[in-house]
């Protein structure tokens, strides 16, 4: 399946889970392969298939805190890609990230008071967000979440297409998308970033 054609998919199966109304299980399209790979925030209320109404099987869904694209990630998503030659692959951050919101609170910390257990999370959402602590908006918490959560987002992108020959190689040449968006917790929405 084509990468514009799985993101309209996904589009119109946001739009039904958005209105309530959700595809039945029988009407799901006999697929060899997952129509979309998803590096999603492991936040359980995140649940891949039920924003974008699809079933189990149709999403290679890879989820972590924060939905970093980190080694062990972009690793997974290489495999996906070219295991099943699936041609779109989806950041899916979200509103109220945990991880973004906790790495904004340890950031402003001094280091000797830093969550150890949080360390590697932060490190990996820290470059994405550090010019946003020094922004006009740095003093209004509910933009900086906004900005940091959608600024961590195209983040995981650009790892995605700069820290894989992989995944670089087969989206120069036409054969793989990789797309940013924002799950809005309270709407439901999905905003993508094209």
């Amino acid at each position: 399946m084509e990468a514009g054609t799985a993101l309209t998919r996904l589009k119109s199966g946001n739009e039904r889970f958005v209105s309530g109304a959700l595809a039945s299980m029988t009407e799901r399209e006999s697929l060899e392969a997952p129509i979309a790979i998803l590096l999603a925030c492991s936040d359980a209320k995140v649940p891949p298939e039920m924003v974008f109404d699809q079933v189990l099987g149709d999403l290679y869904v890879v989820r972590v805190p924060g939905n970093v694209a980190a080694p062990a990630q972009i690793a997974d998503i290489e495999h996906a890609a070219q295991s099943f030659g699936t041609r779109l692959v989806v950041v899916l951050g979200h509103s109220g990230c945990d991880a973004v919101k906790a790495t904004l609170t340890q950031l402003h910390l001094p280091e000797e008071e830093r969550d150890e257990s949080l360390a590697a999370t932060v490190e990996r959402i820290r470059p994405a967000v550090a010019e946003l602590l020094e922004s006009a908006i740095a003093g209004d918490e509910a933009a900086l979440l906004a900005a940091a959560i959608e600024s961590n987002t195209l983040a995981a992108v650009e790892h995605l297409l700069h820290d894989s020959d992989v995944l670089e190689s087969h989206q120069q040449s036409g054969g793989l998308a990789i797309v940013g968006a924002v799950y809005d917790l309270c709407s439901g929405k999905v905003s993508f970033f094209e």
